[in-house]
């Protein structure tokens, strides 16, 4: 009997949830009034609700050095929070990923706002450090449900050859929501102590999900509007490829990720340009207090010139992509040159010049953020868009698989052989990410438009 009230309670969930049915046709006229506009509602309200998914999950970073010392945490201690966050975060992205490609948008995205809200206002409210590590987990779990339902809106409203440009502009959501974490926090933490870092984003998150509800859409054809292969006039030569169906979860997991060798590849490059990533966004403020002599509103200004300065450079690097035929992998590598000489970089400046490592900072920003949204576009260019929250969220995993080693190795190794030797391991990693990218130099997708299969790219 309990086994069947929970298969009840369970089936009610993804019944809520499920994916909005399709409804007649419009008037071809209103086709032509209504289709520009709801692309625009679709990337504007992904947009903003992306962005805010970061401000109640990038804020224990800023404060994590004052939260420490209020609570007599040590580096290790923080490190384990931000390892443990960050694997439920991988898990949540590919469980949950898998759950949002048979979901409607509309409701699954708002609905994890308000889950992870509910975490950081517990997280603020008991200040003891099992349960806070049980929280954060929670909330690196239930941010699974940030990306996928994006990537869903987006594989539905824009066509293939859109894709790396119109992901590119999208992808500034990660830039702004982490560049105003940073100054949220540090702000409120001035003015209501370190938990005021966790209730200020949780009400904001809150707002936003309301926000959602509003303005979201599912598929178009929800709308009465036709897919938009057909409203792009965007089919391949021998025709449309990609079935309008929803997958079942096998069709989801086995044919269309593990059996598919190309988003193996891009996952492993995946984990070590995480790295990279991630080393600077949980250990950059503390870094610069501890070594640089930077204040609170100082660590927080590093995590904001990080973000921001990614902003241009991925738009540039999403519009090149497309112009050369989607060869994505091509574009990361090259990013990843610069990365690699910034962090170098850092192993050389001085105490006294924060200048020039927030300098550095911004470089780093400049250019790692257009591999870590190519990256995640391979998703839609090797998979159906009925698949694309799960194969995204595949690669996301390798991707927060490389956060959780960070965040307890560069934790560790700091606490223990000092901050230059966490930075040679950054190095090293941001190099074993540029020789899986050599891998994929020369790949892009088989034909543009078609996406319902793996399929072998095309060489150049």
């Amino acid at each position: 009997m309990p086994r069947q009230s929970a298969g009840s309670w369970w089936s009610r969930i993804l019944e809520f949830f499920r994916p909005a049915p399709h409804i007649e046709r419009l008037p071809p006229g209103e086709v032509r009034r209504l289709y520009p506009r709801f692309r625009w509602r679709i990337l504007e309200s992904t947009f903003i609700g992306y962005a805010t998914f970061y401000l109640v999950r990038n804020n224990l970073p800023v404060v994590s050095k004052e939260m420490g010392e209020a609570l007599s945490y040590g580096k290790d201690q923080i490190g384990d929070m931000l390892a443990f966050t960050a694997i439920a975060y991988g898990v949540g992205k590919f469980v949950l990923g898998a759950v949002s490609d048979r979901s409607n948008p509309r409701y699954f995205m708002p609905a994890g706002l308000v889950l992870t809200a509910l975490c950081n206002f517990a997280f603020g409210a008991i200040p003891e450090y099992g349960v806070q590590l049980a929280l954060w987990t929670l909330n690196g779990f239930v941010q699974g449900m940030g990306w996928a339902p994006c990537g869903r809106s987006l594989g539905h409203w824009y066509s293939p050859r859109e894709r790396g440009t119109v992901f590119a502009f999208w992808n500034i959501a990660h830039n702004v929501g982490g560049g105003v974490t940073g100054l949220i926090a540090a702000y409120a933490t001035a003015w209501m102590g370190w938990q005021g870092a966790f209730y200020v984003p949780g009400v904001l998150a809150l707002a936003c999900a309301a926000y959602l509800i509003l303005r979201l859409r599912d598929t178009p054809q929800s709308v009465g509007l036709p897919p938009v292969e057909e409203y792009n006039n965007d089919f391949p030569p021998e025709g449309p490829h990609d079935s309008e169906a929803e997958l079942g979860t096998r069709d989801l997991l086995v044919h269309y990720v593990l059996k598919n060798r190309y988003l193996w590849l891009f996952a492993a490059a995946n984990f070590f340009v995480y790295i990279a990533r991630y080393s600077m966004l949980d250990w950059g403020p503390t870094y610069l207090k501890e070594t640089k002599g930077a204040s609170l509103v100082g660590g927080g200004v590093s995590t904001a010139l990080f973000e921001f300065a990614g902003i241009f450079s991925t738009i540039l690097m999403g519009w090149l992509s497309d112009k050369t035929g989607g060869r994505r992998g091509m574009i990361s590598l090259l990013c990843m040159a610069p990365v690699l000489a910034a962090f170098a970089g850092l192993l050389y400046t001085p105490p006294g010049m924060l200048w020039l490592d927030l300098t550095l900072f911004g470089i780093v920003g400049f250019f790692i953020y257009p591999p870590v949204m190519l990256l995640g576009v391979t998703g839609l260019d090797f998979t159906s868009k009925k698949a694309v929250g799960t194969a995204a969220g595949f690669i996301g995993l390798f991707g927060y698989l490389g956060r959780t080693v960070q965040g307890k190795g560069i934790g560790a190794i700091a606490q223990h052989w000092g901050w230059d030797a966490a930075i040679w391991a950054i190095l090293v990693a941001t190099f074993l990410g540029m020789v899986l990218l050599a891998f994929t130099w020369r790949l892009k997708p088989h034909v543009v438009g078609a996406s319902a299969s793996p399929q072998r790219p095309k060489d150049t």
